[in-house]
């Protein structure tokens, strides 16, 4: 799994920042800068954004798969963050991001697992499939809710793939495994900042 410096880090919540106020500015761009080695690594990316006091979820959107270089999952991300269907109802606004935190997941490809407990679930994001249904969770999941990986298949079979919580032990049932480097999180910006 890829291995940030402090310097790449800030290199990839900034485009992040970046990319998510043009979006909501109506004012998508090219990239005024040809991108550093780094961003044309494959890579999966997932972005979320969270509010700061009680770290509510407010988007978190993004590919599992690693077919992309990262600049290019990185910006699908970032501009479709704002548009996760889950808060349809309430889509984050431009005068909200003082108010909330920018995280980037950077995933390594997926790996099918030998059986499915075979995974780490504070350090691999797993993805299931089953029936030509989908669903994933970052290791975030496991470390945020204490849930058991058994726990962890159920919910992403219930909550994802909208499927009895004991579809995972299905034959048919396939897990894949990934690992993570977690950018952030760290505030969209200072109070009062652009």
């Amino acid at each position: 799994m890829m291995d940030f410096s402090a310097d790449q880090r800030a290199a990839i919540l900034n485009l992040a920042r970046e990319l998510i106020r043009e979006a909501l500015r109506g004012s998508p761009r090219a990239l005024p800068w040809e991108p550093a080695p780094l961003f044309r690594e494959p890579a999966g990316c997932f972005v979320s954004l969270h509010s700061i006091g009680g770290r509510r979820l407010r988007g978190c959107v993004g590919r599992i798969d690693a077919t992309q270089p990262l600049i290019e999952a990185l910006k699908s991300a970032a501009r479709h963050v704002l548009e996760d269907p889950r808060f349809t109802a309430d889509p984050v606004c431009l005068h909200e991001l003082p108010d909330l935190e920018l995280e980037v997941s950077v995933l390594s490809p997926a790996r099918p697992a030998e059986h499915p407990l075979d995974f780490d679930p504070l350090r691999h994001g797993i993805y299931l499939t089953f029936g030509g249904r989908t669903g994933c969770f970052l290791p975030q999941v496991a470390r945020e809710t204490g849930w058991t990986k058994e726990q962890l298949l159920e919910r992403l079979c219930v909550e994802k793939l909208g499927l009895p919580a004991i579809a995972w032990r299905h034959p048919q049932a396939r897990l894949h495994v990934f690992s993570v480097a977690v950018v952030g999180p760290e505030p969209f910006e200072a109070r009062g900042g652009t």
